[in-house]
């Protein structure tokens, strides 16, 4: 039987031989073995013009990789999506006449779908990467979508080049992993070989790639859109979703253990908020830029890999983005809806950004093979609100009983209906601008700094956000196995910054560099997270109390506490009732079995006269990691000794009181800073 299965085996074996192939060292071709001469850049009308659709080797290129996982996405494949409504604050006729953006007070209902991008669907939410935050507006005149992530640029210039940095940064294909990280060979070969990266690097070893919650997360639209008004004049523009409840990060330490602890921490976080009424509102804002001024910056305006400094080109307020409810059912919701870059409506329109015009195919070529077919957007969460009519017909999936015999244009049976609009009437015209030039596949000089504005990143970090910079890159490089790439790193980035090269080589023991930094000394305090709203509201606290705690006291801090929106659950050793020092009782929400401090904004610790070894115990290790992640520590009465005991009494964001009105106030405050970076660079 044995001799036989290994007979079996080894003749499978056969069969598979003819299909196996090392690409190493192989020319490059197409599948149709054509051999490549060049697969850096799209083919373009001109070194900054559109994307010809003549270029057989990206479509190529592209349509396989949009066609490699079923049915989960290939990328953002773990997502949670809400249901909300965005409201006009002034009117942009001035700029556009896309109709939702005319009237202020005009109310859009909307669907937003948050996401990391590496994971697999059931990766953990809280690892290390670029998160997305896509809006579907639903409005009169059909469907905007607006397909955002948390950081401002990307890693590539040029969609070609998309298939390249997915593959480099998904779990190495000979054994499936590391798991929605970064932090392994193949992306760093790529990062150091594709030096264009610099930038988005820069940001993803921030704390912006390991974000608090997605109600403290910016967006950004990346690319360079256009508003075109009714005159048919053009502005160049950039998006920007800002949340009214600040951007705040997790610590790195904290971050890896709450993946273990609750994956779906950021999912639970947004669910449990919009459950609770504490709905997330985030302002829409946007850079404008007059078509005369294209060229005057020291960057070039459509490349993804740069941002428009906000010093520069201020941001502009427009709007209010408002989630209200979560979805019925994740599947028929979150998982059908279907983003597209090329949804637009009259007076948005696209530019010559390499990277978008990619986009603009991608998408729909993603659609086809995830959601069955032509028909997605007959997809309930798809469909516009505003009725749609048109000659397509059949395909799977088809929902729409289209009636009548005639399904082309042009004809006479139906008296040519349905028929185009004039742009008079509303029917959107493509903004007529001037392409020409040799068909090329380059890249103009002007996207060839690739190291300015990280060192602009770089320069206006505060000082906890340098060290979490650094300590991030020796963690990720400190990963990769093979030293060549290790020092090609070190190499690379010693053109961002010498300091920051030297730490983290000495780190991973690479060569630290003897040369380098960019002469850039500018500053932007937007980039920086020191510099946001601090507020209190929405924080979840975790109270630890045991029998013998004093009632008349905590009962009065709790409720003050609640009027300033702040959430608390109760912890203590047991579930059911703990009792105080005078019989009253509170329920307990969570023990130290089944809850953690890494879950929780704050601790404020009480404890009280029943305490045990196991509870001191239980109940030190919460103080402790909570202090370690340089979270807001508040205690009164026997809670106090705590912190007597780890010698944390006189720290910042430590509040240790029986005054009951200043431990409010001073608590509050100490929760509405968030971390309490002081404790770090001691």
């Amino acid at each position: 039987m044995d001799d036989k299965q290994n007979i079996n085996e080894n003749s499978k074996d056969d069969q598979l031989e003819q299909y196996r192939v090392d690409d190493s060292g192989k020319d490059l071709t197409t599948n149709q073995g054509l051999k490549v001469s060049e697969d850096r850049f799209s083919l373009t009308a001109g070194e900054r013009g559109p994307t010809l659709m003549e270029d057989f080797h990206f479509r190529e290129k592209m349509t396989h990789f949009d066609h490699e996982r079923i049915p989960e996405r290939v990328v953002h494949a773990r997502g949670f999506g809400v249901h909300g409504e965005f409201e006009v604050y002034e009117s942009m006729k001035k700029y556009t006449k896309a109709k939702f953006l005319q009237e202020p007070g005009k109310k859009t209902p909307v669907f937003v779908r948050f996401s990391t991008v590496v994971g697999f669907r059931g990766s953990a939410d809280t690892v290390r990467d670029v998160r997305g935050f896509a809006t579907k507006f639903y409005t009169e005149e059909g469907n905007y979508d607006l397909v955002a992530n948390n950081m401002p640029v990307f890693f590539i210039q040029d969609a070609i080049k998309f298939p390249d940095i997915v593959h480099a940064i998904k779990p190495e294909p000979h054994n499936e992993m590391p798991q929605a990280s970064g932090a392994h060979d193949t992306f760093w070969d790529f990062v150091a070989n594709n030096q264009e990266s610099a930038h988005q690097v820069m940001w993803l070893m921030s704390d912006r790639a390991i974000p608090r919650s997605y109600r403290m997360m910016q967006g950004f639209g990346i690319h360079t859109f256009r508003f075109v008004n009714e005159q048919g004049k053009s502005h160049f523009v950039k998006f920007h979703w800002v949340p009214k409840l600040g951007v705040h990060s997790l610590v790195w330490d904290e971050a890896q253990k709450i993946a273990g602890k609750d994956p779906d921490y950021n999912r639970r976080d947004l669910y449990e908020a919009i459950e609770k009424g504490d709905y997330p509102e985030y302002e829409l804002g946007v850079q404008i830029i007059e078509e005369k001024d294209e060229f005057a910056f020291d960057f070039d305006i459509l490349d993804p890999t740069k941002i428009w400094p906000e010093e520069d080109v201020p941001l502009q307020i427009i709007g209010k983005l408002t989630l209200n409810k979560n979805v019925d059912n994740v599947f028929a919701e979150t998982e059908q809806v279907a983003f597209h870059p090329g949804h637009v409506v009259p007076g948005i329109d696209f530019t010559n950004d390499p990277l978008l015009q990619g986009r603009l195919f991608s998408y729909t070529d993603t659609q086809l093979i995830r959601l069955g077919g032509p028909n997605f957007h007959e997809i309930p969460i798809n469909r516009p609100v505003c009725p749609f009519h048109n000659n397509q017909r059949d395909g799977y999936h088809r929902q729409t009983i289209n009636q009548g015999k005639v399904a082309y244009h042009n004809n006479s049976l139906a008296a040519n209906t349905p028929d185009a609009v004039p742009k008079e009437k509303g029917g959107y015209e493509h903004y007529q601008e001037k392409v020409e030039g040799k068909k090329v596949q380059a890249r103009s000089e002007s996207f060839r700094d690739h190291f300015s504005q990280p060192k602009l990143f770089w320069n206006s970090m505060s000082e906890p956000e340098k060290m979490h910079i650094k300590q991030a890159f020796a963690f990720e490089v400190g990963k990769v196995k093979n030293k060549s790439v290790r020092q090609q790193v070190v190499d690379m980035f010693a053109n961002v910054d010498l300091e920051l090269a030297t730490a983290f080589a000495k780190d991973i023991g690479a060569e630290p560099p003897a040369k380098g930094g960019s002469t850039v000394t500018q500053s932007s305090p937007a980039l920086s997270q020191e510099n946001t709203a601090k507020v209190a509201m929405t924080r979840k606290v975790g109270v630890i109390l045991n029998n013998g705690f004093n009632h008349m006291d905590v009962k009065t801090i709790l409720d003050a506490l609640k009027k300033e929106g702040i959430h608390m659950e109760i912890i203590s050793a047991k579930q059911g009732k703990v009792t105080g020092a005078n019989g009253e009782q509170l329920t307990v929400d969570e023990t130290f079995t089944t809850t953690d401090s890494v879950l929780y904004d704050a601790i404020y610790i009480v404890g009280g006269s029943g305490e045990d070894k196991k509870f001191h115990k239980d109940a030190n290790k919460f103080v402790t990691e909570a202090f370690m992640h340089y979270k807001p520590i508040g205690a009164t009465h026997d809670g106090k000794k705590w912190i007597e005991e780890n010698d944390m009494m006189n720290s910042k964001g430590v509040i240790a009181t029986d005054n009951v009105q200043e431990f409010v106030d001073n608590f509050t405050i100490a929760i509405a800073a968030h971390r309490h970076w002081d404790r770090e660079l001691i």
